[in-house]
């Protein structure tokens, strides 16, 4: 893989030692301090929600089209490099420039044997996969060590072994599931990937913020409020990831489209049931509704893409600016205000921009630019989160507010283990109400190259 400059790094530093603003302010005179989701700590595990996850999303991708020999591989891997970069950027915000260097070692060693695995399966070398893997479990020793001494032993190498195996079997268990054709465990693997990585961000920002307390003004990383946010951090972040897949697939023709529509359809669901859980079954399904109708409008782009059909490119585009409206509308009413529809909507056109353009270079070959916008995609999902998280704590402070402990837990790498998390009994029980809900009516569109 080759190494690309990194244009995303973010320094710690600058994103958390500098106080924040609060993005919703208290309403009728309430404090509301208590539920802030916009906390220093709270833009640590941001920070980390985005790289970590980003991660396990890259690693996948290329590891896929390694396999494939696809056109854009040296593309994606090098977006992949970049998000190691950044990486390396964050932990040396925090940790100095030594251990920075590192971790980026470790780290690029890591995606190497994943590598070395991708191509000895090519060779069908069952040596060189079982030597990939042996170097994997040393990797994971190594690197569980390094966080357990760059913590101060609030993260305990065991457990961060433990958690380490399961990312490595993860991305290997989606890699081989591509492989072998079962497209469906390909994708639910990639997910779970996904979200475990949110997991890692929850327990290294909370070792951190207690490790380093006056940096992040005593805040704290794990409370209702910064549980929300990273909530939707992952899930929104993981629908423009997943969305640009299936639209790539869709262009392409590829026997995996079913199965990456079928992954953006569970996302979907869970979005839905996120925002349920805090509004009720009535508003998810509202929600659910118009997130479905959006996604449909870019399968209409895809689909005029490939009969060259400009005049359905503009209908479709048309019918997103449309969305852009509705979608904006109900969240400003959802909120009591507390979110400006004008403002919503200018955040929505950079989303539709983003994930059209990334398509259209990826159409065009342009696979470079293609992937740095995937990137940008990805993280400009993180606004959407913030405001959101911001404004639903700030309607319903008694499910969101922090019981502050009298003294830090030991966290592991799950994050602490007797605080206060996201009320995910709301979240199951709208699970339950909205499950059957309808599937999105996708139909796969056969390549334009065939």
């Amino acid at each position: 893989m080759k190494m690309k400059k990194s244009y995303l790094a973010v320094p710690l530093s600058m994103t958390l030692l500098i106080p924040t603003a609060g993005a919703v302010s208290a309403h009728n005179g309430e404090d509301h301090s208590m539920t802030k989701v916009d906390t220093p700590a709270g833009e640590l595990r941001t920070t980390l929600d985005r790289l970590l996850t980003e991660h396990a999303y890259l690693a996948v991708e290329a590891m896929r089209r390694g396999a494939e020999g696809a056109e854009d591989f040296d593309a994606a891997a090098g977006a992949l490099n970049d998000n190691a970069a950044d990486l390396k950027g964050a932990i040396a915000s925090v940790y100095g420039e030594e251990a920075g260097n590192q971790f980026n070692t470790i780290w690029t060693n890591h995606i190497g044997f994943f590598v070395d695995y991708v191509k000895a399966t090519g060779a069908n070398d069952q040596a060189a996969k079982d030597e990939a893997l042996e170097n994997l479990a040393g990797y994971k020793e190594e690197f569980s060590n390094f966080l357990e001494t760059a913590t101060g032993e609030r993260l305990k190498s065991d457990s961060l072994g433990e958690g380490l195996q399961m990312h490595i079997n993860q991305l290997i268990g989606a890699f081989d599931s591509y492989v072998a054709g079962d497209y469906e465990k390909a994708y639910e693997y990639e997910r779970e990937a996904i979200g475990h990585m949110a997991m890692v961000s929850k327990g290294l920002s909370s070792a951190i913020t207690d490790q380093y307390p006056d940096k992040f003004e005593n805040t704290m990383a794990v409370t209702p409020a910064t549980d929300l946010r990273s909530t939707l951090n992952h899930l929104l972040t993981e629908h423009a990831a997943l969305a640009t897949m299936a639209m790539q697939n869709g262009i392409d023709g590829s026997k995996d489209f079913d199965a990456s529509v079928n992954a953006l359809n569970a996302n979907t669901e869970d979005l839905s049931a996120a925002i349920a859980s805090v509004y009720g079954e009535e508003a998810g399904n509202q929600f659910k509704e118009m997130w479905t109708k959006h996604i449909g409008f870019f399968v209409d782009y895809v689909n005029a893409t490939g009969a060259e059909d400009e005049a359905a490119k503009k209908e479709a585009i048309k019918n997103l600016d449309g969305y852009r409206a509705e979608f904006s509308k109900f969240l400003e009413t959802a909120t009591d205000g507390r979110l400006d529809s004008d403002a919503l909507a200018d955040g929505l056109q950079m989303h539709v921009e983003q994930l059209t353009g990334a398509f259209d270079s990826y159409a065009a070959g342009d696979y470079e630019k293609a992937w740095d916008e995937i990137r940008m995609a990805y993280e400009h999902m993180l606004n959407p989160a913030k405001g959101l998280s911001g404004a639903f704590a700030d309607q319903f402070p008694d499910k969101f507010k922090a019981n502050m402990p009298s003294e830090m837990p030991n966290t592991g790498m799950g994050g602490t283990a007797d605080s206060n998390e996201f009320p995910f009994e709301f979240l199951l029980a709208a699970l339950l109400i909205i499950a059957g809900g309808t599937t999105l009516g996708m139909k796969k569109y056969a390549s334009h190259k065939q």
